[in-house]
């Protein structure tokens, strides 16, 4: 993933929920409209509930995939844009 495309990078992978929507809401929050972020990641209920909860909150949704393709269940890349 090419991160250098986002104005904007956040590591959640140390965070539970619901701290992980936390910490990408207040980011999303210091965002103008149409900047894009990048979003690392890892496990069951982030991946599940922060595309989601990005998704709810009106924003969009570039793409959510594994940071190494070898490794599906290692950290997760989401690129996410402001609306």
């Amino acid at each position: 993933m090419n991160i250098s495309k986002s104005e904007h990078f956040l590591d959640i992978t140390d965070q539970i929920c619901p701290m992980t929507f936390v910490r990408t809401k207040l980011l999303i929050e210091t965002m103008l409209s149409g900047e894009r972020a990048t979003v690392r990641l890892q496990g069951a209920e982030p991946l599940q509930n922060v595309p989601r909860s990005v998704r709810e909150h009106g924003h969009l949704v570039i793409s959510l995939a594994p940071e190494d393709e070898s490794n599906p269940d290692g950290p997760q890349i989401l690129v996410l844009e402001k609306s």
